[in-house]
This record gives structure tokens, C-alpha cells and sequence, in this order.
């Protein structure tokens, strides 16, 4: 137990800010306070390194929690070791700590162990962008119905708007995204030896409904979702498609972003040209 009936109010800082981030940073980083810190009666006492201790300990569960992926490619040992480091270099400043860990995969980035799983921060970043979709606000999916009664006139000048769950990424250099859907799940990772095709990869990851769920995504998807997020009419974001891809499929990638529930509503804007 701390005893706070030892520190008194002229050991203490000025303000209950200072306090606060005083005692966050020795809690975080224990030898932040020196021998005339204020606190040092208080972060002396044993109690208190049991406290730091649960504290960091919630910060690992935390992160683990939020990156099974990452966790599963490089086992416990070596996810809680660097989730101990990036808990002191980036505390919790959300109480909810399904939010905690935004930052990890640019971590990851820079951290020298992880330097030859070129693949990992990308890894982490599915993992976060799993979280963001699972997290985002409850939305209707776009009725393609709707969609499906336009005239080609009208369609071209269309604005799809990205459902608020709907998140995408490219990774133009490694099968970020099997590897990643291979080890998020327990179904999909299997207990024999797999090799990925190494070749670049996109991924689509929604929530249309109740469940989140992901889909691959090529780099004409990736694009068209773009220009759509940015405010692009369909006939813009069908060219963004086919300058990333010449060969697109374009009604293909339509299907496969409609039923993945890729978009909340539309808007049918007036033609640039009038």
C-alpha cells in the first residue's frame, strides 16, 4: 500500500496539474524524479513500484489485446517486451484502453528488433484499423437498390460516401494483408507451414452490420475508395481506378465494394461540365 499521509502539502507541487503529470511521469518512467523531486517520498516507498508495475502490466494486456496479430507472429515474450517500452515511452490518455495504442505500428517502425519482419508494422496497422472499424459509429449501409436506379448520366456524377467503418490500406511491397488474416484468427492460422506469395497487397475492412469483417482489396479498390473519400463523383473515382490499374474490372470492384458494405449514402451532384 502507498501511504499518502506521508507527503505534505509543501512537498507537493504548486497545482493539482502539476501534480498529476508529475506523478504520471515518475509512474511511467522511474527515474524521471530526481532526489529533490517533490514526490520522492512518495515514489520511494514500495508500494508504490508494485503500483507502477500494475500499471505497466495493464498496458501490455491492453496492447495485446488490440494487436492479436502481431502478437501471435512473434509470441508473448517478445510482444510483451517491446509493449513494456512503448507503454513508457506512450502512456494511456484515453481511460477506455480498447482505444490505446494508436501510435504502435510507427513504433514498430523504429524499433531495431522488429527490423527484419519487414511486414510487422504493417500487420499492426490492420490490427488498429480492425479496432477503428469495430469502434466506429453505427451507420446504415448505402441501399443499392438506390444506386442500381440511376441513369449512367446521373451515376457518373454520383458521390459515394464511405461508410464511417469502413477503413482501407495498400502495401505495395509485401502480402502485408494474408499474412495478417492468416494470424488474426485462430480458425485461419492452421498449425502446418505456410508461405506467402510475396507480392503487394490491399485490404478492405468493414462493418457493415454486427460483425467486422475484411476483404482483399487491389490498388485500383484502394484508389477508387480514396478519390470517393475525398469528395470524387464516380466517374473520378473510376478514372483514379483505372490510372492505378489499367485493366480494372471496374463492375467487379463495384460488387465487391457494395456487398462488403464499403458505403453509408450517395449524392447526385450536378455535371462539371453544365
Amino acid at each position: 500500500m502507498i501511504n499518502l499521509t506521508r507527503i505534505g502539502s509543501t512537498n507537493t507541487p504548486g497545482t493539482l496539474a502539476d501534480f498529476q503529470h508529475a506523478f504520471s511521469q515518475a509512474l511511467m518512467a522511474p527515474h524521471a524524479a530526481g532526489a529533490a523531486s517533490p514526490l520522492t517520498m512518495l515514489t520511494t516507498q514500495p508500494g508504490f513500484a508494485v503500483y507502477r508495475n500494475t500499471v505497466i502490466k495493464g498496458c501490455i494486456d491492453a496492447l495485446q489485446a488490440n494487436y492479436p496479430a502481431v502478437a501471435r507472429l512473434v509470441g508473448d515474450e517478445w510482444f510483451r517486451a517491446a509493449a513494456a517500452l512503448y507503454a513508457r515511452e506512450s502512456p494511456p490518455i484515453d481511460p477506455v484502453l480498447m482505444h490505446y495504442g494508436s501510435s504502435f505500428a510507427a513504433f514498430l517502425e523504429h524499433f531495431e528488433p522488429s527490423a527484419e519482419l519487414s511486414y510487422l508494422p504493417g500487420v499492426a496497422r490492420l490490427d488498429r484499423l480492425w479496432t477503428e472499424a469495430h469502434i466506429a459509429r453505427d451507420e446504415a449501409v448505402l441501399d443499392v437498390t438506390e444506386l442500381a436506379s440511376l441513369k449512367s448520366e446521373a451515376l457518373a456524377t454520383t458521390v459515394l460516401y464511405p461508410h464511417a467503418a469502413a477503413r482501407w490500406t495498400w502495401f505495395p511491397q509485401a502480402p502485408t494483408f494474408s499474412i495478417w488474416s492468416r494470424n488474426r484468427t485462430d480458425e485461419l492460422a492452421g498449425d502446418g507451414i505456410w508461405e506467402p506469395v510475396w507480392k503487394a497487397e490491399g485490404a478492405l475492412i468493414t462493418r457493415a452490420h454486427s460483425a467486422v469483417e475484411w476483404v482483399a482489396l487491389d490498388v485500383a479498390g484502394c484508389a477508387f475508395l480514396d478519390t470517393c473519400a475525398s469528395g470524387g463523383t464516380l466517374s473520378e473515382a473510376a478514372s483514379s481506378a483505372l490510372t492505378a490499374q489499367a485493366d480494372t474490372d471496374l463492375q467487379r470492384l463495384m460488387v465487391t465494394l457494395l456487398e462488403a458494405g464499403a458505403f453509408n449514402r450517395m449524392r447526385i451532384t450536378r455535371s462539371r461540365r453544365s
